[in-house]
């Protein structure tokens, strides 16, 4: 079977090994004689799918049971909403602008009418870097930070201290290492990068935290209403939540996430090794210590009108997903969990000889 090295920003590749396993139940599930997709969330069937995918992510990142996972829908954008009308009380909430995603849900807290505050931003530099010069509230409502930039390839090394509940959107390194959990009041991501197919949104939350809610809010966007029906409120992703339980297996089989985290970083060491080597003809957006080990994004500084050439040949040599994306140009290799060490041997050794070539 021919299958392209998959370098897409997300929805991204997904193991052949449960691709091959979600083949293979397609038809009767589990010898039942139906397939997951025909099943009703109301059945045993489903719902130990569910928990067990809950119980997944709460042991492979270390969650106590002061917090509950959901599996809803509506991506990030639907967050960028939801987490100010669950958890302002009035009080400032903190946001550190780190590009694209963080402007939409600061967008958002302002529509919402909520009393906030851009404590940091990275704007001035086109977002190539994570701001380290800032103050805290303690008593904030909440601190909103994106921990991965998909669009301009930066990552968190490490989370902001403070004492007020913080959020992170996690959805480019959802399930690509292990984080810090101190004051984590919501940790959540569309799943669509490590965690199988588009269409579930993973949201862990301090249960304390869904009793701040207004009795304005409507009911399915409360937190509590989906925790307290276990998800199920309205009828959730079915087919998704099966998918991302595949992979929370595929994940422990490969050791966890710090395994898999080392073989990330190892990835990453290997393409901004071949960036830097060649510097004057590729160059890499983020600043070295923020650079990402999930999303690397870098022009063809030597003549940006190879770029296009640049992704054809890469797509006729077997790779998709290199084309950068608009708010930045150039080229983007988003090396997520199922891209291997040997995939972005390849990747490196085409840009060697595209260098070649074209310096």
């Amino acid at each position: 079977m021919d299958r392209v090295i998959n370098f897409n920003a997300g929805p991204s590749g997904i193991p052949l090994d449960v691709l091959k396993k979600a083949q293979e139940e397609f038809l009767s599930y589990h010898g039942l004689g139906y397939s997951i997709i025909e099943a009703s969330h109301r059945t045993p069937i489903f719902e130990n799918i569910l928990f067990n995918a809950r119980d997944k992510i709460k042991k492979l990142y270390g969650f106590s049971d002061d917090y509950d996972v959901l599996f809803l829908q509506g991506g990030a954008s639907l967050q960028f909403v939801q987490i100010p009308m669950n958890l302002s009380t009035g009080k400032k909430a903190e946001y550190i602008n780190t590009g694209v995603w963080t402007t939409k849900a600061i967008k958002e807290a302002q529509i919402q009418g909520i009393n906030y505050e851009v404590i940091a931003s990275s704007e001035d530099t086109n977002f190539d870097r994570i701001p380290t010069s800032y103050k805290t509230d303690d008593e904030a409502d909440y601190l909103y930070i994106c921990s991965n930039n998909t669009i301009y390839g930066t990552q968190y090394k490490e989370f902001p201290k403070t004492k007020a509940p913080l959020v992170v959107d996690s959805s480019s390194d959802l399930f690509s290492r292990k984080v810090s959990l101190d004051n984590i009041g919501i940790f959540y991501g569309g799943i669509q990068k490590n965690g199988g197919p588009a269409g579930v949104t993973m949201v862990v939350i301090r249960k304390d935290l869904a009793e701040r809610v207004s009795d304005k809010v409507p009911n399915i966007l409360r937190y509590k209403t989906q925790m307290k029906a276990d998800s199920m409120s309205n009828t959730p992703n079915t087919f998704g939540i099966y998918m991302l339980d595949l992979m929370l297996d595929w994940i422990i089989e490969k050791g966890g996430l710090d395994k898999i985290a080392s073989l990330n970083g190892e990835k990453a060491k290997l393409l901004y090794g071949c960036i830097d080597e060649l510097d004057g003809f590729y160059k890499g957006h983020a600043q070295r210590n923020s650079r990402s080990i999930m999303n690397v994004s870098y022009n063809i500084v030597a003549n940006k009108e190879l770029e296009p050439k640049f992704v054809k040949e890469a797509m006729e040599n077997g790779m998709i997903g290199l084309k950068g994306h608009r708010h930045l140009g150039g080229i983007r290799a988003s090396i997520y969990n199922s891209v291997s060490y040997e995939n972005v041997e390849v990747l490196v050794d085409f840009m060697r000889e595209f260098a070649r070539k074209n310096g």
